[in-house]
């Protein structure tokens, strides 16, 4: 049985007072929560404030991004060996880091053998963009995105990656991807994990879905036995983040 895992990403929201207050009205009804990995990305600036705020409890910490260099002189970069003293985990390759910073498989790469070697666990996130789906491209995308994000890694650490498939057309857009939808995208990278990986390294990945995540909708991904939860946005940021998470970890 795979764990599932509730993760909400704050983006460029909350800091440190906001973030140390809203990480602490979230403890107790989190940590009464049981059977999930919960963990919340708070941005860098306000990571020691929430990591005050939830001490103690199950509640997990991530970084939303890190830097491929180990340390340095790399201005305004957040090493992992910086982010380990606090999280536990890290995300990699947003879309938003992709999109908007031009980052590309080979950063990714790079990146998640960084934070394999510092012994973070990084939620590599792929997935396409609406005019991909539409030309009916979405398979090759994934499939380039996968193996050049995942390309190297060594087969006795590939077992901490987690992959998060984020449709880039549902991000943000209210308009979320259908469980069949995430069902396909992720049947694909299984089967690529396969291939480099072996099918028991396949078959023990966690994969999450993203992509404009609600209370709402949460339960149909939820429901599906290739799902393990979920990476979420906007919604991390409201008190529904909780009913979210309890609907996960009821599911799983």
């Amino acid at each position: 049985m795979r764990k599932s895992i509730v993760a909400g990403n704050w983006k460029m929201n909350y800091g440190p007072l906001q973030a140390e207050s809203f990480a602490g009205s979230l403890r107790d009804p989190l940590s009464a929560i049981t059977g999930t990995d919960i963990v919340l990305f708070p941005p860098f600036i306000s990571l020691y404030a929430a990591h005050r705020a939830v001490a103690g409890s199950s509640i997990q910490l991530g970084a939303q991004n890190l830097s491929d260099q180990t340390g340095g002189a790399f201005t305004g970069e957040v090493s992992a060996g910086m982010i380990t003293e606090l999280c536990s985990w890290v995300i990699i390759g947003h879309s938003e880091r992709r999109q908007y910073y031009q980052e590309t498989d080979q950063l990714v790469s790079r990146k998640t053998q960084v934070a394999l070697d510092a012994g973070l666990t990084p939620i590599v996130c792929v997935g396409e963009h609406l005019e991909d789906r539409e030309a009916n491209l979405t398979e090759r995308v994934i499939t380039t995105q996968i193996r050049g994000s995942l390309d190297g890694l060594p087969p006795d650490q590939f077992g901490r990656v987690v992959v998060a498939y984020e449709p880039v057309w549902a991000i943000g857009t209210g308009r979320a991807a259908s469980r069949q939808d995430a069902d396909d995208v992720i049947a694909i990278i299984r089967a690529l994990v396969g291939e480099m990986y072996g099918r028991p390294a396949a078959a023990d990945l966690r994969v999450l879905y993203g992509g404009s995540v609600t209370a709402a909708n949460i339960a149909e991904f939820a429901a599906s036995p290739e799902i393990d939860g979920a990476l979420i946005g906007g919604a991390s940021l409201k008190p529904e983040f909780v009913d979210i998470a309890r609907i996960i970890a009821e599911q799983g």
